[in-house]
């Protein structure tokens, strides 16, 4: 706890320095986000969002229910957000932690008070049955903005989501697999994002997107759901400190900026994603890891030409010098031995003593010369 006391202070006295000098604690400026990567998995409905290391996966999935009696021509959107100890040592597993229970109040307000989702389109039989749209946030990696991340990959999953066809013949509902008919998405009114300040000083200074460093020792932070035509869906104040109205105006200016971007953004990943499918190639995660990397063992085929090989290797044996050096023949001297020249050393089944004898004079030419054994199979 003390380390941690310690670690804490040191680090907000380095964001207030930095905060001072216009700078941030890993190059931005104020009002910059990080890097966003966007990344649609093979069903539909998938979505993966980088918001520097901060890494969300969404999944939207849908089911037949009950109405509510209170809306009985309306579908139903659920949205379950949840924080797992692979993101941060910080969260604690099976426990509704604040933060998690803000995160989900926010999303909620951002995306299902806001009236984004056409929900009367969900409905199959007045009072009996409609479409119940499931939103599942993963929190994969936490380094701040989980607010912003969560947002951004939930609308980009109801975007890229297709539920299935249906038909109804009296009572009788049908519900029909991908394969009989296409999947048919959902009716989306607006594009409703988030845009996190991060206020420092009692407020006198602001920075957009903060990481999980500066979250730590912010004093305030000021969330501004809002989409591209200007239109603020939901706000919302934390951490006990006044902000003056022209803080506020200031602050929805800099979303609508950035709510533009963002949904250029979405919009640009989304008609990849449909370019890619129609014209059949691959998509998914795996497409989208680096090309450089080593991961498969398969490897394409090299063209070669095959016409003329035969005329080629007759060249090249034409064109080939032969060889004037003659190579004597072995000589048979017993029964599983053989000679090959004069002169050569033997070695073959001589103590150290013997070696030291002299060498015996050949009795046909008169010279000295040893023979060479060698065992012939």
């Amino acid at each position: 706890m003390h380390s941690h006391t310690i670690f804490t202070f040191l680090v907000r006295n380095q964001s207030f320095r930095l905060c001072l000098q216009q700078h941030r604690l890993d190059g931005r400026q104020t009002y910059d986000y990080r890097n966003i990567k966007i990344t649609f998995g093979t069903d539909y409905g998938c979505c993966s969002v980088e918001l520097g290391k901060t890494r969300v996966l969404c999944q939207v999935s849908c089911e037949l229910v009950p109405p509510k009696d209170s809306r009985p021509t309306e579908g139903i959107m659920f949205f379950n957000l949840e924080l797992s100890p692979m993101a941060s040592p910080a969260f604690e597993p099976n426990r509704q932690s604040e933060l998690l229970v803000t995160l989900n109040r926010q999303l909620e307000r951002c995306l299902r008070n806001s009236k984004c989702i056409d929900t009367e389109s969900l409905c199959v039989v007045s009072g009996e049955k409609v479409w119940q749209i499931r939103v599942d946030v993963h929190v994969l990696n936490q380094d701040g903005n989980l607010m912003d991340a969560a947002s951004i990959a939930a609308i980009s999953a109801l975007s890229h989501f297709r539920r299935p066809d249906v038909a109804i013949q009296g009572q009788d509902v049908t519900v029909f697999s991908p394969e009989e008919r296409d999947p048919i998405p959902l009716s989306i009114y607006h594009m409703p994002i988030c845009v996190s300040f991060a206020f420092f000083l009692q407020g006198s200074y602001l920075l957009v997107d903060p990481c999980e460093r500066e979250e730590r020792v912010k004093d305030g932070l000021l969330v501004i759901a809002m989409n591209k035509h200007r239109e603020i869906c939901s706000i919302q104040s934390s951490g006990g400190i006044m902000l003056l109205k022209d803080q506020v105006l200031r602050c929805s200016k800099i979303a609508s900026v950035k709510v533009s971007e963002i949904t250029e953004l979405i919009n640009k990943a989304l008609e990849n994603d449909r370019k890619i499918r129609k014209e059949g190639g691959k998509f998914g995660f795996a497409e989208s890891m680096p090309k450089e990397r080593i991961t498969t063992l398969k490897r394409d085929d090299a063209p070669v030409e095959m016409t003329d090989v035969k005329e080629t290797a007759s060249d090249i044996v034409n064109r080939t010098e032969t060889t004037t050096e003659v190579v004597p023949s072995p000589v048979l001297v017993a029964m599983g031995t053989a000679q090959v020249g004069e002169g050569i050393v033997n070695s073959w089944a001589l103590d150290e003593d013997e070696e030291d004898e002299p060498q015996t004079e050949d009795r046909k030419t008169g010279t000295v010369s040893d023979v060479c054994f060698c065992a012939v199979e």
